[in-house]
């Protein structure tokens, strides 16, 4: 024998899944972004090694930190060199890019030292 009203509770679930999909859309979305905040830190410190490695040895260092970026996050970058009695500091600052609009993220900066070959 079928329960009286039955039929209407079915619906219940769906509107409370419903509701409750922004809210997991929001976590998943802080989660994708949280990932995309470690990598560019990762880039970036990439990029420093990579820069310090080449103003180090008199190369272009520019041109090489920059090229150690993903190239969509390469518009971004900043590479900047201070060459020191026996050794030379880069230092690159990527922008982080944000998937939502308003959520502003501060520039990932990383640093590295490399002694100059003489």
């Amino acid at each position: 024998m079928a329960r009286p009203g039955k039929g209407r509770d079915r619906g219940q679930v769906a509107i409370e899944y419903i509701g409750f999909l922004p809210i997991l859309l929001l976590v998943a979305l802080a989660a994708v972004q949280l990932g995309l905040i470690a990598y560019t830190a990762q880039q970036a410190g990439t990029a420093a090694r990579t820069g310090a490695r080449s103003a180090s040895l008199d190369g272009p260092y520019l041109a090489d930190c920059q090229a150690a970026v993903s190239s969509w996050l390469a518009d971004g970058t900043d590479c900047g060199a201070s060459p020191g009695a026996d050794e030379v500091t880069v230092t690159v600052t990527v922008q982080i890019p944000s998937l939502v609009p308003g959520w502003e993220f501060d520039p990932a900066v990383k640093t590295a030292t490399m002694p100059l070959d003489h």
